[in-house]
């Protein structure tokens, strides 16, 4: 129990039949609340950092945090770097100790994002690192100031993405969307289905704030097999801050630092036990 490869964890999903959670963390108060949660639970999970929030969690500060909170768990953590869009970063990610990492080529057209995702993966392999990829395009934004159209996953693609890359885990896009949904989103889970047939690889559901327990259970049940959390999770933080300062007259910086673990412990605890079945 303790720091593990993110293709371990997907693959022991894959024949349990559940999907491992994966949250993404921007300060000590959340990793210490999802370590917490997933401890209780006994369950593994993947923690993660996405590249574009690393202006508001610096690098060298939170890789040391992650790597060393998942080797001294009571269950297995991957530790993994979302969304990565930098060599220069995904390498320093893999030094720092992280067992996978994201390339998101998705913006690129499909053979130069085969190129370059079979380029990370290489890199990766050194390390003994995971890699997952993106064939094609979650909507919103992972953290940036620009939104991206969804662009639905065409399972032929993700087929020859697939055989061409052999990426260890496969996002795809449903119709699914980063942060909170304006509107419900309407999702496209025959793309689960047939992608899942066609593909021998887990796959990743990005975007998973505001979706139904019910949208997971089918996302699950048809393939998915790695959730990302993130959006929901910072606002269970937020909001538990918010609560704290409200009800307390005299406010302290180590009430106001338990209130952010409960808040982010809560949610994930939440996830993991829905994603559990």
């Amino acid at each position: 129990m303790s720091l593990c490869n993110m293709k371990t964890l997907l693959a022991g999903a894959r024949t349990d039949g559940k999907a491992i959670g994966a949250f993404n963390v921007g300060n000590m108060e959340m990793i210490l609340g999802a370590v917490k949660a997933a401890e209780e639970l006994n369950s593994p999970i993947i923690m993660q950092l996405a590249e574009k929030r690393l202006s508001h969690s610096p690098l060298d500060l939170m890789a040391p945090m992650m790597v060393n909170a998942a080797k001294h768990a009571k269950v297995d953590i991957a530790v993994h770097f979302d969304h990565g869009v930098s060599v220069q970063n995904i390498s320093k990610v893999l030094e720092y100790g992280f067992t996978s990492v994201m390339f998101d080529g998705s913006l690129f057209p499909l053979k130069e994002n085969i190129l370059k995702t079979r380029d990370i993966i290489s890199l990766a392999k050194r390390y003994g690192a995971s890699v997952e990829g993106e064939i094609g395009v979650v909507g919103g934004n992972e953290g940036g100031t620009v939104d991206h159209i969804i662009e639905y996953t065409r399972p032929e693609d993700a087929l020859t993405f697939f055989t061409e890359a052999n990426p260890d885990a496969l996002a795809i896009a449903i119709g699914n969307a980063h942060g909170n949904y304006a509107v419900a989103p309407k999702l496209r889970f025959d793309i689960v289905e047939e992608t899942a047939k066609l593909v021998d690889a887990p796959l990743v559901l990005h975007g998973g704030t505001g979706l139904t327990e019910e949208d997971f259970k089918t996302a699950i049940r048809l393939g998915i097999k790695k959730v990302n959390i993130a959006t929901s999770c910072y606002d269970a933080l937020t909001l538990e801050a918010k609560n704290y300062l409200d009800r307390t007259p005299s406010p302290n910086y180590f009430g106001l630092n338990e209130a952010m673990i409960e808040g982010f412990y809560n949610r994930v605890k939440q996830h993991i036990s829905l994603f559990n079945g």
